[in-house]
């Protein structure tokens, strides 16, 4: 029997599977593309052959027009509605982090003022909307406020849930080491807690848009609720796709660069962990 059988069979089985998660990430990135062409397909068909009027629902065609020739006045609209996003994103997932570290060290505080969160979190984000702009104004403070509070409450969940999810054995550990509490908390807490924090920083990413979005709708001449405002009442259909698609790749790229973030932070596997 051949003495290198085996090494060779390992080189086999190394290249196979670095063959097979090639073709893992090859789909992974293919598929979201074939989905979303067949949609725009299915949507395409459905407008040519139902005949729909195009101040009801344009063609794809129509809006990528639209689109390419209104470009510069989507990208002046999309401008504070993102800084809007980015200011509410930041605000509200730092006071949520915040918020968790004090809950997690003093759980009276968590009894008092954790339920206080869930009943301003089950307010209707359009019916908390207008009491913010009554009273920050109708510049970019209630929009920012409004982005920061739909990003507060799920942050504040996840990141109480991670930071309780240290296990007993490494809190022993840290004991047997005479850690502080800050050591404690910056050396096993925090970095147990962060896929927790970055799976609520993902939707913050799309949330914090919206709230944008909705406090546009309540008071503002610019930006992308402005805009869809705008050309809801004009009937201007073709407009109106194209900036709920401008606010949506928006949405989108703020979701992937959180995502690039989290993996360059988080390097190990959660769920092993």
């Amino acid at each position: 029997m051949d003495a290198h059988a085996p090494h060779i069979e390992a080189l086999d089985d190394d290249a196979a599977w670095r063959v097979a998660q090639r073709r893992l990430a090859w789909q992974r990135r293919l598929l979201p593309l074939v989905g979303a062409g067949s949609l725009l397909f299915v949507w395409w068909a459905l407008i040519e052959f139902l005949h729909v009027k195009p101040f009801i629902a344009p063609s794809p065609v129509v809006v990528l027009t639209t689109l390419i020739a209104k470009f510069p006045m989507l990208m002046d609209n999309l401008r504070p509605t993102a800084i809007e996003a980015l200011c509410g994103f930041v605000l509200g997932n730092v006071a949520a982090i915040a918020t968790a570290t004090v809950f997690v060290h003093r759980k009276i505080v968590e009894q008092a003022f954790f339920p206080v969160a869930v009943l301003i979190n089950s307010i209707p984000i359009v019916a908390k909307a207008p009491i913010l702009v009554l009273l920050l104004g109708n510049g970019l403070s209630p929009k920012i406020a409004i982005a920061g509070i739909i990003c507060f409450f799920p942050t504040l969940v996840n990141m109480v849930r991670g930071l309780e999810s240290v296990s007993p054995q490494a809190m022993e550990l840290m004991h047997v080491l005479s850690a502080s509490k800050s050591e404690v908390f910056f050396k096993l807490r925090l970095q147990t807690s962060l896929p927790f924090l970055f799976s609520s920083l993902k939707i913050a990413a799309s949330t914090a848009t919206v709230g944008a979005i909705v406090g546009e709708w309540i008071g503002s001449q610019e930006g992308i609720g402005a805009l869809i405002i705008q050309a809801t009442y004009n009937f201007d259909a073709a407009l109106l796709y194209a900036t709920v698609l401008c606010g949506s790749f928006f949405s989108v790229s703020f979701f992937l660069v959180i995502r690039l973030i989290e993996r360059a932070v988080v390097r190990w596997d959660a769920a092993a962990a």
